[in-house]
């Protein structure tokens, strides 16, 4: 079978799946019909000079935005599964991009003007930027102070004192870039309000998707500051003009609310040690400014983080099984009869429509859990004789007939909506790999073993990888380039390896429930695991993670926590060790894994070769 070479679209034409695309135009949209036209129109003179591939990604909006894009004929619409943010809204829009060169991501409310894209172009080929920003003008033609600042105790102090006035303050009073000589001519600067950038592609893959924790604001502070962190630079380039009205997001108490606590999750992210201080900061700029009714919800949010929850956040909607997207689920199963029912539960009725495609490949079982599986209808079994986790990957993919495809540790709790934005992620052609967001629960674990986990999921890495969560997803085009899965233990974790970060998907919302361990016992047992795992990859967290570790200590408590965890990861470099010269005198190593949440006990424990 031959395939034709991709080719350009016509001028004026936006390009389709099969088209090559220069640039891949990200907008966001909730509530947007008003403006899309507008912007639409624009990007089209801006096609007959540059390929464009315009992709919509839609936050459930009911002003018929989805519906306008899509008669465009042109333009890829994706409907998001809710009211899920600007981040997450980006991230969904960029699974369908494809190898476009770079990204260039727009606020619905804007029009781009003759030429703006071929200026920020030229800037990101001259400069080798990682980012490249425009010159923003207001509705009436009157320059945007666009321009930003990292933020700092010392300039959200001179913020908070000073506000508009003094606008030729210097930049270490002031976050925003206030003087108009400094929108004259192209500049390095730390960050853009998020309303239009052009990201080159290769920094997007090495910086990874925009992070989702940020419902609205404050997601573009962390995501340039992550850019500058991979050592590529941002600039300001005059010579491209947008024009924004403004307001797409709308307003009230609770929006403003919004960008003074995501400010402070920001500072909590990057800067731990000092957020106190901004916090302090934060409430002397409201104080000030008390007779503003508008700004007394963001006081009180700030005094109480109980509060928080109250605030807008991502609304995630639930398909109903007809509408479910379809994916095979395969679940590898050593002697899992004590937790395969429960795993299986919510699955049941999407397997046995077809919607999902489930199979569960017992591999060298001795209990019951293949009778177990075969019970509930739809569900496909597998047996094998070897107990092997690769093998049952690998056989389990030589059955499955849909994608894209989960993998799913038998022991985790998943319910269907948790699936859902993973498999959305998976459908384009630019995202190889995703998870949905996990919750751990350590329930009734011991003191020491509850210090441990509260000390891992303090650090960032520990939750925003593909490994660790019991599921991962693969699309077709990732599983493509995986092949076949190799013989390592850590199969989550060789994924995780496999692709750039800005290939891989962390999702928000609906959660799967990671049972942690109970006991010190199967604590260690799924250390020594994963550490040989991560040895058989030639992978050595030690050091950053100890870094990373050292920066969550803000007092005794989180103090007392990382001394546990340094405690349990020094025990099982040890025992890790122990087993490596046991496997070397030809002693068989046992599967390592938690019988803590499994109700077993240890002795039941199967073994591998």
């Amino acid at each position: 079978m031959t395939t034709s070479a991709p080719t350009a679209p016509a001028p004026g034409s936006f390009a389709g799946p099969d088209d090559l695309a220069e640039v891949a135009v990200v907008i966001v949209t909730y509530q947007s019909a008003a403006d899309l036209p507008g912007l639409l129109d624009s990007l089209r003179d801006e096609a007959r000079h540059t390929s464009l591939r315009v992709i919509v990604a839609d936050n459930a909006s009911a002003d018929g935005s989805a519906d306008l894009a899509r008669s465009a004929g042109d333009v890829v619409v994706v409907d998001t599964g809710g009211n899920l943010g600007y981040a997450a809204g980006i991230n969904t829009a960029v699974s369908y991009a494809g190898d476009a060169r770079s990204i260039l991501v727009l606020n619905p409310d804007l029009v781009v003007e003759p030429g703006c894209i071929a200026a920020l172009l030229r800037r990101l080929e001259s400069s080798g930027p990682g980012i490249v920003v425009p010159r923003i003008l207001d509705a009436a033609g009157e320059l945007s102070t666009s321009l930003r600042c990292e933020p700092s105790v010392v300039r959200s102090l001179g913020d908070a004192v000073f506000g508009r006035h003094w606008p030729s303050r210097p930049e270490w009073l002031s976050e925003s870039i206030r003087s108009s000589g400094a929108y004259a001519s192209p500049r390095r600067v730390d960050w853009a309000t998020g309303a239009a950038l052009l990201i080159d592609r290769a920094t997007w893959d090495a910086v990874g998707q925009w992070d989702e924790e940020f419902f609205l604001y404050s997601e573009e502070t962390d995501y340039f500051r992550r850019t500058r962190a991979h050592r590529a630079a941002v600039w300001f380039e005059p010579a491209a003009t947008v024009r924004h009205h403004q307001g797409g997001s709308g307003s009230s108490d609770a929006l403003v609310a919004l960008i003074l606590v995501n400010r402070l999750r920001y500072i909590e992210k990057h800067h731990p040690r000092s957020a106190w201080l901004h916090r302090l900061v934060l409430i002397l700029h409201e104080e000030l400014r008390r007779g503003d009714p508008a700004r007394a919800v963001g006081r009180r949010a700030l005094r109480r983080r109980r509060l928080w929850a109250d605030l807008p956040q991502p609304r995630f909607a639930t398909p109903g099984d007809s509408d479910f997207p379809q994916a095979s689920v395969i679940i590898p199963a050593h002697n899992e009869s004590a937790v395969i029912a429960r795993t299986l539960a919510p699955l049941a009725t999407l397997a046995a429509s077809g919607r999902l495609e489930v199979i569960v490949v017992c591999n060298g079982c001795t209990d019951d859990t293949a009778a177990i599986a075969r019970q509930r209808t739809g569900v496909v079994v597998v047996e094998l004789t070897e107990a092997s986790k690769v093998g049952a990957l690998n056989a389990g993919d030589a059955v499955a007939t849909h994608w894209p495809r989960l993998y799913l540790d038998a022991d985790i709790e998943v319910h269907p909506a948790a699936l859902v934005p993973a498999i959305r992620a998976l459908e384009g052609d630019g995202t190889f790999a995703a998870r949905p967001a996990f919750r751990p629960d350590y329930k009734g674990a011991s003191p020491l073993v509850a210090a441990y986990l509260r000390a891992r999921y303090r650090m960032p890495s520990m939750s925003q990888a593909m490994w660790g969560a019991g599921v991962y997803g693969l699309s077709r085009a990732g599983h493509d380039r995986l092949g076949t899965f190799p013989a390592l233990t850590a199969d989550d974790l060789h994924v995780d390896r496999l692709f750039a970060p800005g290939r891989k998907r962390i999702l928000t919302g609906p959660s799967v429930t990671v049972r942690m361990p109970r006991t010190a016992r199967g604590l260690l047992a799924v250390l020594v695991r994963s550490r040989r795992g991560s040895a058989e990859l030639a992978v050595d967290t030690g050091r950053s993670s100890a870094g990373e570790l050292f920066r969550t200590v803000t007092g005794p408590r989180t103090a007392w926590d990382a001394l546990c965890f340094i405690g349990f990861a020094g025990a099982a470099r040890l025992l890790t060790r122990r087993a490596a010269r046991r496997a070397a005198r030809g002693v068989a190593t046992l599967w390592e894994r938690d019988d803590s949440t499994r109700g077993l006990p240890a002795e039941t424990r199967g073994s591998v070769a």
